[in-house]
Formats: C-alpha cells, structure tokens, sequence
C-alpha cells in the first residue's frame, strides 16, 4: 500500500519459457515481463527436454553453444570429444591454456578445439587416448562426459550412495562421476538399473547436463 492505493501483483509465465515472474497488474509502473528469447533452430522443438537448455546455451554469456549452421542445432548427433570440451572450456569463461606445449599428434593449431583441448588437459579434466592422440572426432559417450563434467566440477567427495545401476562397475573410471551425477540430478540413467555409460551422449543431453549442473543460471 503506498499512498492509499494497493498494487497487486501476479505471475506470468512467459511464452515458450519456464520462467515465472511477477508481474504488477494495478498501481503504478506496471513491470513489464521479459522477453522469450527466439528459438533460431528449427530442429529444436518446444517440449523436448533439452529445448530450455540449448536455448540456455546458445544465449549464454559468454555462449556455451552454437547451432551445427544457422538454423539447426542437431541435437540428436553424437557429441565429438573437441565439441564436449569445447563446451567446458566456454563454461568456463574460455581460459587461456597456461602451457604453450601441445602433446597430442591430432590437434593441430588454429583449430576451435585447440585451446580446448589443451585446457582440459592440463586441467585433468579430459585426458587423450594415448600420450599422443586426443581423438577430438571421435564421439563422446555418456560415461566420459559425466566424467569431464565431475572433473570440471572439482572432483567432489560424494554421500556413500547405493548404486543402482548394474552396467556400473566399481572400478570403473565413471563409477563415482556417474553416482555423483545422479546425486546432483544432472542427469539419471536411461532405467532404474541401467546407466549406459558406453552408450553415445548427444549434443542434446550434453548442454541438458551442463544447463542443470550450472544451476541453470
């Protein structure tokens, strides 16, 4: 109540969003709600589940993501190992690599993975497949990304939780990423009892994971 008169306020979800805001609907200056922002792809439809994060991604400050072209995002491709780390090192903020020394054969300068790459590396957040290849082509499979996503994330000590799932061994280089990933609910499995972590992780499900890892700021 301010000078006698009583603003009232309620919520708008707007359009395409899942955001609720509050909007004044009596009293002065109304607020104005924001903006959707546009879907520039037509591959990315309304309703799937990554729809919120690709477009998260894309308008991210810095951008995290781009399309495949200027109209599709492909998100139902395979994720290559330069476009995952890519992705991480953009999360990040784009660091410049501290070291000028690049060990693997396959990852030529000038490239858009190259800093990437040499970034993850040297950050123990993705390894090569061997002392001199990074295989940046080759495609990413769910447990390797929960993987580099664990990483990223400090490597945290997690709750002494049950596994449920029986494609999960321990030993296994994904085994506490994968439990720390569904702890966090980044992402679950793909059944009560099975994770998949040799199944390939789409360009789709990688920016999902990402948007709810980084709280979907």
């Amino acid at each position: 109540v301010a000078g006698g008169e009583t603003t009232v306020y309620a919520t708008h979800v707007a359009p395409g969003t899942t955001v609720s805001v509050p909007v004044r609907v009596s009293g002065e200056a109304p607020i104005e709600p924001p903006q959707p922002k546009e879907n520039p792809f037509t591959d990315v439809e309304e309703g799937k589940f990554y729809y919120d994060p690709v477009l998260w991604a894309y308008y991210h400050d810095p951008q995290i993501a781009a399309g495949t072209s200027a109209t599709t995002f492909s998100p139902n491709d395979g994720a290559t190992r330069a476009q995952v780390v890519t992705f991480l090192w953009r999360a990040a903020g784009s660091p410049e690599p501290k070291t000028g020394t690049n060990p693997f054969e396959d990852v030529p300068d000038g490239t858009y993975f190259t800093e990437p790459v040499l970034w993850a590396a040297e950050e123990g957040i993705a390894s090569g497949t061997s002392a001199t290849t990074f295989s940046p082509n080759n495609t990413c499979t769910r447990g390797e990304f929960v993987t580099f996503l664990y990483r990223f994330a400090g490597s945290p000590s997690i709750d002494d939780v049950d596994n449920p799932f029986e494609d999960v061994d321990e030993g296994r280089f994904y085994y506490w990423p994968v439990l720390w990933a569904v702890e966090q609910k980044v992402t679950a499995g793909t059944s009560e009892t099975t994770f998949s972590p040799k199944k390939i992780c789409t360009r789709g499900e990688i920016v999902t994971f990402l948007y709810r890892y980084m709280g979907e700021e």
